[in-house]
């Protein structure tokens, strides 16, 4: 096993088969990631109370608070990238888990190198955490290019703070929602394909889930205002300059 090097991002798994969830763990261990564990979604909870985790690795099928349960819960508290697993691949099932706060997914089972890409993907899209920069190839950029404060109808997007405004209200978005936002404005009225998103937003260059894009523009436009982005059948999405 190899010992976790200082400063890489610590992982709280939830997940309540037993089997599934020590060799998971000795399997991130070995690829270095300081991994918590618990078997029922309160516990979870209360890890995660208790230590923040620089990335929550959850289960959808938990007892005495759900998977999705559990990711409402903490998405209340924190942005926190949060990966969850599932067996269970209807898209009701894949959606439900997305639309509760998810960033991404990963169907069991799974190769442990497949997960291990999918969570330093998530590290490195959202740079969460301390030391997450450690799992990053380079600095994650702004897209496109552009004045520090981009305004467009009433919504502001401040490049250098982060920060993002509608009306003046600060609104606050995950990680990924602001990257997504970010792509949006800076090319207001462009069609941007699914899977440009996919390419752009989630790092993703084969072929991911579209519903993973789907529902995270659902998520932002619940923030930001529906009418800002309009679908274009059978292409993508566009950040309409009036709403």
């Amino acid at each position: 096993m190899s010992a976790p090097v200082p400063g890489t991002p610590r992982i709280l798994l939830v997940e309540d088969d037993e089997v599934i969830r020590e060799t998971t763990q000795l399997a991130l261990e070995r690829y270095g990631f300081p991994v918590e564990t618990a078997g029922d979604g309160l516990e979870g909870l209360e890890r995660f109370r208790a230590a923040p985790p620089d990335l929550l690795l959850l289960d959808v099928m938990l007892p005495l608070l759900d998977g999705v349960g559990l990711c409402r819960r903490i998405r209340e508290e924190s942005q926190l990238p949060i990966l969850m697993m599932s067996a269970r691949t209807e898209p009701v099932d894949v959606v439900s888990g997305l639309e509760a706060g998810a960033d991404d997914y990963v169907v069991k089972p799974f190769e442990i190198a497949v997960l291990v890409a999918r969570i330093r993907t998530v590290l490195r899209r959202t740079g969460f955490g301390p030391a997450a920069a450690a799992t990053a190839a380079a600095p994650a950029a702004v897209p496109g290019p552009g004045p520090a404060v981009r305004v467009i109808d009433g919504l502001e997007v401040d490049t250098d703070a982060m920060e993002v405004r509608v009306a003046g209200r600060p609104v606050p978005l995950t990680p990924t929602e602001l990257r997504l936002l970010l792509e949006f404005t800076a090319s207001p009225g462009v069609v941007l394909e699914r899977q440009t998103l996919l390419e752009r937003v989630w790092d993703y260059s084969w072929g991911a889930d579209s519903r993973v894009v789907d529902v995270h523009v659902q998520r932002l436009r619940a923030k930001i205002g529906a009418a800002r982005i309009e679908t274009v059948r059978g292409f993508g999405y566009k950040l309409r300059r009036t709403p």
